[in-house]
């Protein structure tokens, strides 16, 4: 039993350690480039851990790994917000501490034989809560005049384009996808029921962030209000589990999807 504990706390900081590393490289390149390096991190993450728990564990440990994932690719994103130098040595030991501290949680979880407890729920939720902050931030530093600034329409300054903004609105619904399937998968018997309600938070949150840009919400702002529409979510759609079985979830989707129409009708016509 020591064995198999020291076994995953020595997996768990070689993961940290990787992480971290492939953080701090990618402040090296330019935001371009680094919009497709940060895209590739959250999959290097998922392979890595799967590779290091999957032969301790006897399993592979998809769900568990998808907050880490999420937030070292977040990671690697908002780092372009960091001066380089020795503002990046704070910045990296945060990075480590947190994904330290969620990777222990999942792999404990991923360990029990009893089920989760409400605590540990509020727990997940809670780290699923500060990755999509990190990752929305991260989004919206790459996408250029992804982080609106404040009167910057008035000073002339350069407004997000069309194509721009579907890419910010389509990364930002997969990390809600992604997250949201994490936090769904304690309520849900099924990966099927859990994916389908995976589907709304992506959804939602693509609406919020086309909203949000339409309404030059200024620089962090923007991803604190997503967030907060994650977390709204979540505590509002995810307290009866029979509603993914009733008619309602029909309407709530079609409500979703005209909502999505109402967004992008006015993106356009702030453009045009």
């Amino acid at each position: 039993m020591l064995t198999s504990q020291v076994s995953s706390v020595v997996a768990r900081r070689e993961l940290v350690l990787v992480a971290v590393v492939l953080v701090a490289l990618t402040r090296l390149v330019e935001p371009a480039d680094a919009f497709l390096i940060s895209g590739l991190l959250p999959v290097v993450m998922l392979l890595a851990g799967i590779g290091v728990l999957a032969s301790e564990r006897n399993r592979r440990p998809f769900e568990n790994l998808l907050i880490p994932a999420v937030l070292t690719g977040g990671a690697g994103a908002a780092i372009h917000l960091v001066s380089p130098g020795l503002a990046m040595v704070p910045y990296l030991a945060g990075f480590a501490v947190l994904l330290d501290r969620i990777l222990a949680l999942e792999l404990r979880l991923l360990g029990q034989r009893t089920g989760a407890t409400d605590s540990d729920r509020a727990r997940v939720l809670l780290a699923a809560v500060v990755a999509a902050f990190i990752a929305f931030t991260g989004v919206a530093t790459l996408v250029p005049s992804g982080l609106a600034e404040p009167g910057g329409a008035v000073a002339g300054e350069a407004t997000l384009s069309q194509g721009w903004l579907l890419v910010l609105a389509i990364d930002d619904a997969l990390i809600a996808l992604l997250l949201g399937y994490r936090v769904a998968v304690f309520r849900y018997g099924s990966a099927a029921d859990a994916a389908r309600s995976a589907l709304t938070y992506a959804i939602v949150v693509a609406v919020a962030a086309g909203a949000t840009r339409a309404m030059d919400v200024p620089r962090l702002l923007g991803p604190a209000i997503l967030t907060l529409v994650f977390y709204l979510w979540d505590a509002l759609h995810g307290a009866a589990p029979a509603r993914r079985r009733e008619p309602r979830f029909l309407w709530e989707l079609a409500l979703l999807v005209g909502l999505g129409a109402v967004v992008v009708l006015w993106n356009l016509q702030l453009r045009g």
